[in-house]
């Protein structure tokens, strides 16, 4: 069992930053590759980034790609999600997810631990 709570949301003026945090419990975090995702009412919940259980391999969604970076520390359990050049489209509630395997995926249904999200606000 894989607890995770996210924290860093907020609310900012477009082009500005936040940095998401995502703490996990357990001793195998280092063992699992870890997700960001995000969703507003209007869509479905969207991939916004992921990592592998080292750290070495991420992969972005088109979107976000060039402005926000996924990273993780494995001895604090936490992994993180820098937003710089946020956007009135960036407003949603973010959510981190762990997947039960070492290799990195966009897909939301890959993954099977999910954080009950933190609202990200960007005035446009």
């Amino acid at each position: 069992q894989v607890q995770l709570v996210e924290s860093g949301g907020g609310y900012v003026q477009a082009g500005g930053s936040l940095r998401l945090s995502c703490a996990a419990s357990g001793r195998t975090f280092s063992s699992y590759a870890m997700g960001w995702f995000r969703q507003t009412p209007r869509k479905e919940r969207e991939f916004v980034a992921t990592i592998s259980r080292s750290g070495s391999n991420t992969y972005y969604a088109d979107s976000v790609k060039g402005r926000f970076t996924i990273s993780r520390d494995n001895a604090k359990n936490t992994a993180y999600l820098q937003m710089n050049l946020l956007n009135h489209e960036d407003t949603a509630v973010y959510y981190c997810a762990v997947r039960v395997h070492s290799f990195i995926a966009y897909d939301s249904r890959s993954y099977n631990y999910w954080g009950q999200g933190t609202q990200v606000t960007v005035s446009s």
